[in-house]
């Protein structure tokens, strides 16, 4: 089968967009149904999403499994049970303010081979069904922990309560979640303000 256009595009996606909606914008302006993306961004999120054309969607599975790179904005001191600011926040009453030297500490924790806990507003799949599906229903799913690599975790800068960081981590690792379980080893919450995917192995 013959193909108008085959390739590899990398999309910037804006905040409020799906990476189903930068497929179909792709499809459209080729004339082509033949589109795929390598790794989904959530709605709140921007940044690189990966278009994969005509033959190019074989490569889709390779280009998943590929290193990415994040830069996240975290707030300190409440929580949320998505994680991020899609659901209500719970402010900490007179939460701990640790210091930069004290998360710089905990950093190590998370570098390399890790076992991570998804988010419950999360697409994995429980029981068939995706787990944010259950959250919403009031029914969290109970997740169990999974390993995940973290290649990169830098504080890019921090001024309580928020808190910057340069992440690389491999495909299935849930940014939240690394804000959530740092601040948890500091003795506070976290919820995820802002992030924004820099790069897919070689594709920024």
């Amino acid at each position: 089968m013959r193909f108008p256009f085959t390739g590899v595009i990398p999309v910037d996606k804006p905040t409020g967009s799906t990476s189903r909606q930068v497929v179909d914008v792709v499809a459209r302006a080729l004339g082509t149904r033949a589109v795929g993306h390598a790794g989904t961004l959530d709605p709140l999120a921007e940044g690189v999403v990966v278009a994969c054309v005509g033959h190019a969607t074989r490569l889709v599975d390779y280009l998943h499994e590929l290193p990415k790179r994040y830069v996240a904005t975290f707030l300190l001191g409440r929580s949320s049970p998505s994680d991020d600011l899609e659901t209500p926040q719970r402010e900490q009453p007179d939460p701990p303010r640790p210091a930069r030297h004290e998360i710089e500490e905990m950093l190590p924790r998370f570098h390399g081979t890790i076992l991570q806990r998804p988010c419950d507003y999360s697409a994995v799949h429980v029981g068939g069904t995706r787990a944010y599906r259950l959250a919403r229903q009031g029914r969290p799913p109970s997740l169990e922990a999974r390993p995940v690599c973290i290649d990169r975790l830098e504080i890019t800068h921090y001024d309580w309560p928020r808190l910057g960081l340069d992440v690389v981590c491999s495909s299935g690792t849930f940014v939240r979640a690394i804000g959530r379980d740092l601040a948890a080893a500091v003795g506070t919450f976290a919820v995820m303000e802002g992030l924004v995917r820099t790069g897919i192995g070689p594709f920024v």
